[in-house]
């Protein structure tokens, strides 16, 4: 036999032992895998990137036949563009080359600049230095702000100048702005907790009052008593409730006390209240640990902090509070319902024509696109079932609906009928698996088919439920388009979860990762300050439900 006829007789044994299909799927899942973690890389590295303080550079601008600017700000991307698109963009260059570099700089001071970002042609910049002096300055309002510390002021009298030296006039600073802080963590306490409890207990009863006036057959006696009691609470209520109002106003009086003034990059100097400052630091004067230090407090911030700013600044943790809440209460409704009819359609109900429909609409309800159980969501489960719930329990309430709009507990239903037929499909597969010998054997020994189902089939299917719900968690959480019509927003005055009885509160709105990622990518009136966020907040988003999995 030739050596020709050798090597196709190997080959021809190779592909019937199936080895070219093993090295197929091998490759496969190789590239998958790739592919994942880089996207993973690559949103990390994006996203959490953003948070490092970068150097703020000090420059000279000319171009060619305009006057030199001063400009303050840091760089954060270079690209390469056609000169022939800058001169139609009206540029005037005096150049031989075919491209030129530009910088993307963060020039913040958009009260100021009218532009928190600017492009900058690189090879116009000049005079590049990093003064140890530049501070960055993050803001409730108006987003970053650069520039030179020149004063301290309390009230309207100087404390500290420029005749003092450098550390000494940040010091001033520092002391005066962790004075601002705890005073307004105070105010903010007050607000959120106290007043708010307050009012709570003041709409409680509101609407204690209003059943009264609704409950016609309810005894003189009874009704003078119950409103005497709720005249002394209400008078109660509101004596506390003008206490913490003056502790308000004397708080608010004594945080804009304190200020600083700044020189911006034309030399203008503003006056900065502390009470609008969040934090403030000198990234060209730290070192590379403490550069490291403020990077996990911002990564810390922005875990656990909410956001301002159009959700361009701040934190996440309420939108990761309601992911996480809204895929448990999911979790919780479609695991039971999804199992038990895989069980009857697999373990009892009788095979025929009618259960094969009964299977194929369950598939082909897999594929309805998700924005039509949004729209089913809030006709049936907020409208119908709401406005009934509304009209049964909470009368007193109309015509204000309480869940009879879109909420937190709608959202996880709406999902769960959005991942039902994952669960029942995954269920049943697995079910399917199980050898009829095992059955027959567990019968033969005197077992129930009850007892067989619950010990022997159940446990051996477990994996194939788990992996069904494990498949219904990752499109839960990713899923936005119905999530907007049954009860996300883009920004939940408060949590759903809080000191006030029921603690949990269903009925309310609440914030979502992917909800949050659409609003910050696409509705942001800041694009560029919002793109790192996007990297971020997406990143979590693959993280937490990675979590929830687990």
């Amino acid at each position: 036999m030739s050596v020709k006829n050798q090597q196709r007789d190997s080959f021809i044994e190779w592909c019937r032992r199936g080895e070219p299909m093993i090295w197929i799927n091998a490759a496969a899942v190789s590239i998958s895998a790739i592919a994942v973690i880089g996207l993973l890389i690559l949103l990390a590295v994006r996203g959490f990137g953003h948070f490092w303080p970068a150097d703020v550079m000090q420059a000279q601008y000319a171009l060619p036949g305009d006057e030199p600017k001063r400009i303050i700000g840091e760089s954060v991307q270079t690209e390469s563009v056609p000169i022939e698109q800058l001169r139609s963009a009206g540029f005037t260059l005096d150049t031989t080359e075919i491209f030129a570099d530009r910088q993307l700089i963060k020039q913040g001071n958009r009260d100021v600049n009218g532009l928190d970002f600017t492009w900058l042609l690189s090879g116009y910049l000049s005079d590049i230095s990093y003064p140890e002096d530049l501070m960055v300055v993050e803001r409730r309002e108006w987003g970053n702000f650069y520039g030179f510390l020149r004063s301290v002021k309390e009230g309207d009298v100087v404390v500290a100048d420029g005749s003092l030296s450098e550390a000494e006039l940040w010091a001033a600073y520092e002391q005066r702005i962790e004075r601002a802080k705890s005073l307004f963590e105070q105010i903010e306490t007050i607000e959120k907790k106290q007043i708010g409890a307050i009012n709570y207990k003041l709409e409680k009863l509101r609407l204690r009052e209003r059943s009264l006036a609704l409950n016609e057959n309810l005894p003189v006696e009874r009704r003078a008593q119950e409103e005497a009691e709720i005249a002394a609470e209400r008078a109660e209520l509101d004596s506390e409730y003008s206490g913490y109002q003056s502790r308000l106003t004397a708080l608010y009086t004594d945080i804009h006390r304190d200020s600083i003034t700044a020189e911006v990059m034309s030399g203008k100097v503003v006056e900065l209240r502390l009470a609008k400052i969040v934090h403030a630091y000198k990234p060209n004067a730290m070192s590379v640990l403490d550069k490291a230090g403020f990077y996990l407090f911002k990564f810390v911030e922005f875990l656990t902090d909410e956001p301002r700013e159009a959700n361009t600044e701040g934190g996440i943790m309420p939108a990761i509070f309601g992911t996480i809440t809204m895929v448990l209460l999911m979790s919780i409704v479609v695991t039971p319902f999804g199992v038990i009819a895989a069980i009857y359609l697999r373990e009892y109900a009788r095979q025929g024509t009618f259960l094969r429909i009964v299977r194929i609409s369950v598939y082909n309800l897999a594929g309805v696109p998700s924005i039509v159980f949004g729209v089913f969501g809030l006709g049936f489960f907020v409208y119908t079932m709401g406005g009934s719930i509304d009209a049964l329990f909470y009368p007193e309430r109309a015509p204000q609906p309480v869940f009879g709009t879109p909420g937190l507990l709608w959202a996880s239903l709406t999902l769960a009928l959005l991942t039902l037929p994952v669960v029942i499909v995954a269920t049943e597969e697995g079910l399917a698996r199980i050898p009829r010998s095992l059955r027959e054997a567990s019968l033969a020994l005197g077992a129930t088919k009850a007892e067989t189902l619950w010990r022997v089939v159940l446990p051996m299917a477990s994996p194939a439920m788990m992996t069904g719900l494990i498949l219904a968690i990752a499109r839960a959480a990713g899923e936005v388009a119905p999530l907007m019509l049954v009860g996300v927003v883009k920004l939940a005055p408060s949590l759903p979860l809080d000191g006030n009885f029921p603690f949990l509160h269903l009925e309310r709105k609440f914030m979502h990762l992917g909800f949050h990622i659409y609003d910050v990518g696409f509705q942001s009136p800041n694009v560029e300050a919002a793109r790192p966020l996007v990297y971020a907040t997406s990143f979590l988003l693959v993280l937490v439900v990675i979590l929830l999995n687990f």
